[in-house]
């Protein structure tokens, strides 16, 4: 049976509309300057209609799969920002599910900047560059160390690769978004170059053998 309605009351208040996912970069700020500048009602329709990813796709999954790459940004609790790459053989950032990533984190110059900024403020973002084929992808999310978790860290490091891991850094994605190619420059990867380069002098060694064989033969008809 229905209560009933005291008197003076009213329908109950619509459930809010959930931020947009864009919202941990488009903040108040940034959004009164896409409006001055002209550009907040296509983010604006952006938002409505589809918004920033929020979990791990497989074209994410496939992207991060193939890097061997990183920049990891973090801030220490005065808001003061840093940068610092991160690398090793292709893949070796790890999904461990739809929203976390992972990697081993070796032990480098010991000033442990990253390391001493998440201890303060978990706030981080990735960002991937994919410069061969001119893509760029950006995670924003929350970052921390790992340091006692032996089993952990024994999964992500990756096989046969000569760094000695010291800590893990997981990160759980709050949004991701891959935006346009302009001004990126285009780069390839030395090891593919020198394989490429490889290839065509053992095709062009077969092919000068077989033009020389071809013309042997030619010489010695009649």
């Amino acid at each position: 049976m229905d209560q009933a309605k005291t008197p003076g009351s009213t329908a109950a208040t619509p459930a809010a509309k959930p931020r947009p996912s864009s919202d941990v970069g488009f903040t108040p700020a940034v959004k009164a300057v896409q409006e001055r500048r002209g550009s907040r009602t296509t983010y604006h329709k952006m938002e409505e209609t589809r918004g920033w990813h929020t979990t791990v796709t497989p074209e994410l999954a496939a992207f991060i799969a193939e890097r061997d790459s990183v920049y990891l940004g973090t801030a220490n609790g005065s808001g003061q920002p840093y940068i610092q790459h991160r690398g090793g053989p292709m893949g070796f950032i790890r999904v461990l599910d739809e929203r976390t990533l992972a990697f081993a984190d070796y032990v480098g110059n010991r000033q442990y900047i990253t390391t001493g900024n998440l201890a303060e403020n978990d706030r981080a973002f990735l960002f991937l560059m994919d410069y061969a084929h001119r893509r760029r992808i950006k995670i924003w999310g929350r970052a921390r160390v790992v340091e006692d978790d032996s089993e952990l860290i024994a999964k992500l490091m990756p096989s046969a690769y000569e760094a000695t891991p010291e800590q893990a850094i997981v990160f759980t994605i709050d949004a991701w978004d891959m935006n346009c190619h302009q001004h990126i420059p285009r780069t390839v990867n030395v090891a593919e170059v020198a394989e490429a380069i490889e290839s065509a002098q053992k095709r062009i060694a077969m092919l000068e053998a077989e033009n020389l064989r071809l013309r042997q033969e030619l010489a010695s008809r009649p």
